[in-house]
């Protein structure tokens, strides 16, 4: 068949970018073809096969093969979906050890790790979806907004008490410093918090603020899982908690779409049988009813919650790190002494330890002679090098760590928790908060503990510093004595005479077998530890306990020896944040309603989905409309839209009637994928059939009068009607260039977006051979105008 003139072509979408994965060895995976556009800026996400069956790896691409970061898991695990936050911030990966890790856009580390499942236990991750919602209190704070009248006509008026709500003093702060890589623990994100926070640029990505221009946007992420779970966490990381909804008891369901709207704190989930031939879809209203009320600024509460978890990520990391460090200052010590030890208490006449030994040595200068052999023999020129890099560069690290990093982050834990202080006292008498302010107290307790004990450690360590700096001198001229000649001996006792020998006597004494440092960092016994947290659990205050046994300490009576131990007061303070976080979850998730359902059925198998949320914001009562599109696994040439209306008041709604209509594609024209656009645009991709298939992209303007939505019920198939392609109010069709030796088998679409410069529409091909995407930019005209540039 000869191909149409030109004249009846369709106009051309131009070509944005294409970028050839195989250069950068890097196809997409053909088991798991996952492509996600940042919704704000020129950036791509795809997943590739890893090294096994088992294991994949995220790329994120710029235009033209540019590859921005890579990652894949050290644990070998693979990538089950890759979804971009609303604002392009982040990319969430739902890997198949059932964590969710949201990295930053232009890094690869996990800046949030949430786990929402267990690997092997059928609890997978299978769907991700985020959504961003304006609080009811933004609303009802803009219809009270104030506006005086000038010379100049009428002026807002700042909204003090908002803006005193989201007055930042951390930034007065000094800024966190990075942690070192060596010597830090797992973590909870199993390892990620070791590199998290390791490096400037991921601090400032996980300690920013929230800003008040941002403060009445609620960012919602929801994990569909295998086994029908639920995940919901709000504000990047902070997890309200797992739900499960079965529309039809005993027939499992499991999530596979997801969709909502900033005007409304109703989401629509759309969910399909666990099991065999999907021949019916359960459409389900989600009510977030934390979101149209809360007694306090929802952001604000998450935003520090959040930063609480991530101090309290940071301040443990710091302990390992600290904990390793003072080790380090006393293992290899150690290992010389033990070697002497044993030779000393066979000496005639009665053992000795090392330190009368290097006593008597200091004070009349004669050396025993095991000591002797010791010091030419064992330790020598090089075992001092070692001695001394050892202990100096521990004690400095660990001087280092409490200074920068330990002392700053307990003064920004304090900060939060005089906020959220303040936060409970002012709402003691209301419900839904999930905390009170002797929870906080009791926090703000700890923190002060630990304070002190930082104080103190950080006090011995510096006189610790200069004490072995003398005694380390003191060593290096005993061992040159003893393996030198006598006239050069005489050069050595010298130099010995300006020393300071008391230090030299005090090091020997308080800190060469035993640091007043231990008592924060040595190993405990599990039965004081526990003794000790049961007799804190009971203590009023904490501080004022732990002052007491410090001073026991020091006057040399029986204390508590948990107690001023840093690994202690730090998972104290941690396990009774985590009770916080759990109440305030269980306050959100009590706020959580799933409505009845409606079920859309063909009486066909479906072969692929989308949902869509469009929001009258003047009609709060039937303003909500959920509108889904089918099409059937027999049929590849008919598109089924489905428009339900959501009845709702005060933040529940229930679903309405359910009206359809079918759509039938111009003759010898398939449909390869489609995705709503906006809330007016539905795009179809299609091919035409011949010996040189075409492919052209169809907008369908689902919301026009002119489409007819008849009534709908469940298993009845919608009445078709020819697309019209004359009809420009309601279709619309372009087709692509540089098209030639590229057959695309699937679409992604994103709006225009001016959050961070202006970026048009764009629909992302990606090519059967899953080597190669194309990117076009669509018409402006396609779009919904949206008067805040999202």
């Amino acid at each position: 068949m000869p191909p149409p003139p030109l004249s009846d072509l369709p106009p051309l979408l131009p070509l944005l970018s294409q970028s050839r994965l195989t250069t950068a060895g890097a196809p997409i995976s053909e088991s798991n073809p996952v492509v996600a556009l940042n919704p704000a800026i020129d950036l791509t996400a795809t997943v590739s096969d890893g090294d096994n069956k088992e294991s994949s790896m995220v790329y994120v691409w710029r235009a033209n093969e540019q590859v921005v970061f890579k990652h894949a898991e050290r644990s070998g695990a693979g990538v089950e979906t890759v979804r971009w936050k609303e604002d392009g911030k982040f990319l969430a990966v739902g890997w198949g050890d059932g964590v969710v890790r949201l990295m930053g856009e232009g890094g690869g580390r996990s800046v949030y790790c949430i786990r929402v499942g267990d690997e092997g236990t059928g609890k997978r991750i299978k769907f991700l979806g985020w959504g961003r919602n304006v609080t009811g209190n933004s609303r009802r704070r803009k219809r009270r907004r104030v506006e005086v009248e000038t010379g100049g006509g009428k002026l807002g008026v700042s909204d003090l008490p908002h803006e005193l709500t989201f007055l930042e003093v951390e930034g007065a702060l000094p800024k966190l410093g990075p942690l070192p890589v060596a010597g830090g623990g797992g973590g909870a994100g199993g390892g990620d918090d070791m590199f998290l926070f390791s490096s400037t640029t991921s601090l400032e990505w996980v300690f920013r603020g929230c800003k008040a221009e941002e403060a009445d946007d609620v960012h919602v992420m929801v994990v569909g899982m295998e086994d029908g779970g639920v995940h919901l966490s709000i504000c990047d990381s902070f997890v309200v908690g797992m739900f499960r909804h079965e529309p039809v008891e005993g027939e499992g369901v499991m999530l596979c779409g997801h969709a909502s709207h900033e005007e409304t704190s109703t989401h629509v989930l759309l969910m399909r049988p666990r099991e065999g031939e999907v021949r019916r879809l359960y459409l389900v209203p989600m009510d977030l009813t934390f979101v149209h009320y809360s007694p306090v600024n929802l952001s604000l509460l998450a935003s520090k919650m959040t930063m609480l978890q991530n101090l309290l990520r940071y301040v443990k990391q710091t302990q390992t790190h600290m904990t390793n460090e003072w080790k380090s200052t006393r293992e290899l010590p150690q290992r010389f002494l033990n070697g002497v030890e044993d030779d000393l208490k066979r000496m005639e006449g009665g053992g000795l330890s090392i330190v009368q030994a290097l006593c008597h040595t200091v004070a009349t200068g004669h050396v025993f002679k095991p000591v002797k052999e010791w010091l030419v023999d064992v330790v020598a020129e090089r075992g001092h090098k070692r001695w001394d890099k050892a202990v100096l560069s521990g004690l400095l690290n660990l001087r280092g760590l409490v200074h920068e990093n330990l002392i700053p982050a307990l003064e920004r834990c304090g900060i939060i928790l005089s906020r959220m202080l303040g936060i409970a006292r002012f709402h003691d008498s209301e419900e839904g908060i999930g905390f009170n302010a002797t929870q906080i107290t009791r926090l703000m307790d700890i923190v002060s503990c630990l304070t002190v004990v930082a104080h103190k450690i950080l006090l011995n360590v510096m006189d610790e510093l200069e004490y072995f700096s003398v005694f380390s001198t003191w060593l290096r001229l005993q061992i040159d004595q003893q393996a030198s000649s006598s006239s050069a001996t005489e050069e050595l006792t010298e130099k010995e005479a300006t020393m300071d020998h008391a230090k030299v006597l005090t090091y020997i004494q308080r800190y060469l077998t035993s640091s007043p440092l231990a008592m924060y960092f040595d190993q405990i016994t599990k039965e004081d530890y526990v003794k000790d947290q049961e007799y804190a659990e009971d203590n009023p205050s904490l501080l004022q306990m732990l002052v007491k046994q410090l001073r026991r300490q020091e006057s040399g009576q029986p204390y508590m020896r948990a107690l001023p131990h840093v690994d202690f007061l730090v998972n104290y303070l941690t396990s009774r944040a985590n009770k916080v976080f759990q109440n305030i979850a269980e306050a959100e998730k009590r706020g959580v309603l799933f409505g009845k359902d409606a079920v859309l059925d063909i009486g066909e198998g479906i072969w692929k989905h989308d949902v869509r949320l469009c929001v009258k914001p003047e009609d709060e009562a039937t303003g909500q409309t959920a509108y889904t599109a089918l099409v059937s696994e027999q049929d590849r040439t008919t598109l089924f839209l489905f428009k339900t209306v959501i009845q709702g008041t005060k933040g529940v709604s229930e679903l309405g009637p359910t009206r359809a209509c079918g759509l039938s594609v111009p003759e010898r024209k398939s449909i390869v994928d489609f995705s709503f656009l906006d809330e007016n645009s539905l795009l179809l991709l299609c091919c035409t059939a011949g010996d040189n298939p075409g492919f052209s992209l169809i907008k369908i303007s689902y919301q026009s009068a002119t489409l007819l939505y008849r009534h709908y019920e469940a298993g009845q198939r919608p009445s078709l009607r020819p697309l019209d392609m004359d009809d420009q109010t309601l279709f619309c069709t372009r087709g692509f260039s540089h098209l030639s030796h590229f057959t695309p088998v699937q679409i992604m679409v994103q709006k225009s977006c001016s959050l961070r410069g202006e970026i048009p529409g764009r629909v992302c091909l990606v090519g059967k051979d899953r080597a190669m995407y194309k990117t076009y930019a669509l018409p402006r005209s396609w779009e919904h105008v949206d008067t805040n540039g999202q």
